[in-house]
């Protein structure tokens, strides 16, 4: 027998769970499919262990930074399969909880692989096919597929972030938020690491001067970054791997490792839902054809939210909103879209380095008149404090209205000093507001005046 649902929602991460919590509070009835343990991503596979591994990363480096200044720790290491246990305190009941809350709201929770049989119907393995009035797409993001030869042996940050052991010699492919997080990490777990990155800087979705800043802390810990280098093949060795790589001026170059982990980009994950059988049509990139109220322009019996749709950045604060938004729609009908204003984006690198709003290039662009403050401030009292060389910013304020249009940081304490100017963004604070503002000091937030 058929079963039949108001909304269906495939993947467990965070949308699906705001998704479905507000759509059942609503009175509809609800299941939630996924292949994987329960939890999604960020809390499983992405964001919160990652950033768990970082914490021991960064208590290697305060050590490193004090060690001339009264801390004397010799003997402080990184004991790898302890802070792996560590992490899994944290990951380890997510599953669970997720379980038992789907079953305390009155939500049906499979666990299988889901794909379109038609317009309203998704079949799953050993559970027959189901109907829904609406799906909802939450199915998160896969690593892209890279074309060289060897492929097959790259990790993912995934299983990176399962590793027991951590291997002596890493080559991280790909110079984005993960390349940059986990040679962080792993160098300072004492692992040789190196960055064969395609493009001629790292973290490109932040303010070049910026990242030219933080390139020092790579050099600090010893990451050897090869911009320029595109991978030509990975072989498969008797003493580990050997990655073949091409600069841009045709020299080839080989680097042994004993790990190749894939660091060049992740897509939304939508391969396996056979999306044709539900008439569900996709770009030229392979996104879904949304339309601006996160809903399928040739299926309206679908909608998406997260890296499904692929409409704001790919952050989690993001999936919880379009999560919201693809409710609000769903149940009180199309008035609702999607805010992506004042979203801040971070690289939990050691210092992180943030930004939020336009940059300066996207400001110049479309003519807008604006001041700019932009510092290396590494004798601040905030990056002497914990003797950081690496302190800095770029601050954007509209001349005609004073708001601010966007800012970028880098160095201690910035991962949440942005959510200050991201709040000024979204709610239209103009810098003389937050210049009144009386921070607690010293913190980082009191360096928001100067930064103005």
């Amino acid at each position: 027998m058929t079963k039949s649902y108001d909304l269906i929602i495939i993947g467990s991460g965070t949308a699906a769970m705001v998704a479905s919590t507000r759509a059942a509070a609503a009175g509809w009835k609800v299941a939630v499919i996924d292949f994987r343990p329960f939890g999604g991503t960020c809390a499983l596979r992405g964001c919160d262990p990652k950033k768990m591994l970082i914490t021991g990363a960064q208590v290697m480096d305060d050590i490193r930074r004090m060690s001339t200044r009264g801390v004397i720790a010799p003997e402080a290491h990184i004991a790898w399969r302890d802070l792996m246990a560590f992490k899994r305190t944290f990951t380890g009941p997510v599953p669970g909880k997720q379980e038992k809350n789907y079953a305390k709201k009155g939500v049906d929770a499979y666990h299988g692989h889901a794909r379109f049989t038609g317009p309203n119907t998704v079949e799953m393995d050993g559970e027959g096919t189901f109907e829904a009035r609406h799906v909802l797409i939450a199915a998160g993001a896969r690593p892209m597929p890279l074309p060289f030869p060897g492929a097959e042996h790259l990790v993912t940050n995934e299983e990176f972030l399962e590793l027991d052991e951590l291997p002596a010699r890493i080559v991280l492919v790909g110079g984005g938020y993960i390349a940059a997080e986990f040679s962080h990490i792993a160098a300072r777990a004492g692992a040789k690491v190196t960055i064969l990155q395609r493009g001629e800087r790292m973290l490109t979705n932040f303010d070049g001067d910026l990242v030219g800043w933080l390139m020092g802390s790579f050099e600090q810990v010893g990451i050897e970054v090869r911009l320029g280098h595109s991978v030509d093949a990975v072989e498969k060795t008797n003493e580990g791997f050997t990655v073949h790589a091409r600069s841009k001026d045709g020299a080839t170059r080989s680097v042994q490792a004993d790990l190749v982990v894939h660091a060049a980009g992740r897509i939304p994950d939508l391969e396996p839902l056979d999306l044709d059988a539900a008439g569900v049509e996709r770009n030229d990139r392979g996104h879904l054809k949304l339309n601006e109220f996160l809903q399928s322009v040739s299926n309206p019996a679908v909608y998406a939210a997260g890296d499904a749709a692929a409409m704001g950045p790919p952050l989690t604060p993001v999936s919880s909103h379009d999560a919201k938004v693809a409710v609000r729609n769903l149940i009180e009908g199309n008035r609702y879209r999607p805010d992506y204003r004042g979203v801040p984006s971070v690289a939990f690198t050691i210092p992180p380095i943030a930004s939020v709003g336009m940059s300066e290039q996207e400001a110049r662009e479309k003519g807008l008149k604006f001041r700019m403050q932009s510092q290396k401030a590494s004798d601040w009292y905030t990056a002497r404090r914990v003797a950081e060389s690496i302190y800095g910013f770029k601050v954007l304020v509209e001349e005609a209205t004073d708001h601010v249009l966007g800012a970028h940081l880098v160095g201690p304490h910035v991962d949440e000093v942005i959510n200050i100017f991201g709040l000024a963004i979204r709610q239209g604070l103009t810098a003389d507001d937050l210049k009144s503002m009386m921070f607690a000091y010293p913190t980082g937030a009191s360096d928001i005046g100067y930064m103005l």
